[in-house]
């Protein structure tokens, strides 16, 4: 039986356009019910330390209103433990962040910091938060994960998305490879970041990959056909590729 592939829907970028203007419209929260209403399975958002989209009040309500499974991106800091364990979100994905950038460049470099983020990653487990790495397709960074304790990662897809041709082409061999080898250590994998209606359905197709996690591009669609029928389709493009 080919297993179902679970959509997340980032909502960042509905408190980006908020936040240009400041107010309250348009709602995050409101997207996070749309979003479930189109088929998500799941809402991710970052709160990111310099709360460039995302807010704490934002993140307040999510685990409080929806009842969706909630991914809270965050970084590796103590200020981000602290509130993921008084939110206790279904899952915390561990990101790299650096202040000058537009958006999450690249993966956590897990491999040198071992000794760091294991008792982060414990702490979060133990409260009974699903953690996940987000990381680029090598396998250093899977067996480092696998080591610090996380049950899953996530796969930087922006530079498969970003690439063409052939360059494309050995971007996606090192996804299909680091997905594989991430079922033979026994992590669940997902993969996100940069996703589109037109890069989405190979990575769909790779069966050990258990979730997307797709924003951006959602809410930028958004403005031509409206946030639903933006995520109905990319739901019908990955269960069109995953059936397959």
């Amino acid at each position: 039986m080919t297993r179902r592939l679970r959509l997340g829907v980032n909502i960042d970028h509905v408190a980006t356009i908020r936040n240009a203007r400041g107010g309250h419209h348009p709602d995050p929260v409101r997207a996070a019910h749309t979003a479930a209403a189109a088929g998500a399975d799941g809402i991710t958002a970052h709160l990111r330390e310099d709360r460039r989209h995302i807010s704490d009040r934002d993140m307040e309500r999510l685990a409080n209103e929806i009842a969706l499974p909630l991914n809270f991106e965050m970084a590796a800091t103590e200020e981000m433990v602290a509130i993921a364990l008084r939110h206790r979100p279904h899952a915390a994905c561990i990101v790299p962040e650096r202040r000058e950038e537009r958006t999450t460049e690249g993966g956590l470099d897990v491999a040198g910091h071992v000794e760091t983020l294991r008792p982060l990653v414990g702490r979060l487990v133990e409260a009974g938060i699903r953690v996940s790495m987000f990381i680029v397709a090598d396998p250093r960074q899977l067996d480092a994960s696998k080591a610090i304790g996380a049950p899953v990662v996530e796969l930087h897809t922006g530079a498969y998305c970003d690439a063409e041709g052939e360059a494309r082409d050995r971007e996606f061999a090192r996804i299909l490879a680091a997905a594989a080898h991430a079922e033979a250590i026994g992590l669940e994998c997902h993969a996100g970041h940069g996703l589109s209606y037109d890069t989405v359905k190979p990575v769909a197709a790779i069966a050990t990959i258990a979730e997307l996690n797709i924003g951006h591009f959602l809410v930028g669609e958004a403005i031509f056909i409206g946030f639903e029928a933006s995520i109905r389709h990319m739901r019908a493009l990955m269960d069109e590729a995953r059936n397959r």
